[in-house]
């Protein structure tokens, strides 16, 4: 009698837990669902940040071009205005 109980139990817990189990893999499923959006969402935004990054460096390049031509333009300046100081200078 007490092996016929011990099976008639494991089964009733057997058949308690199924419904359980499906329960757990449901919520798991639709957990995995959900991260699966945010794991798409996260990599669109890292898609657009490396899209701004690339916009940035060009914008930093043509940037760093323009102020090189401004220094040459102002070196120049302050070599002509140096030369005609000097020559003032010399004629007082």
């Amino acid at each position: 009698m007490t092996r016929k109980n011990s099976w008639v139990t494991l089964a009733f817990t057997a058949l308690l837990t199924l419904p359980l189990a499906a329960c757990k893999d449901t919520k798991t499923l639709q957990e995995n669902e959900q991260l699966k959006a945010k794991v798409a969402e996260l990599q669109k935004d890292n898609g657009q940040v490396g899209n701004d990054l690339d916009v940035m460096t060009s914008s930093r390049d043509d940037l760093a071009k323009q102020n090189e031509v401004l220094k040459s333009q102002l070196n120049a300046c302050k070599g002509k205005h140096s030369k005609k100081s000097a020559s003032h200078k010399h004629h007082h």
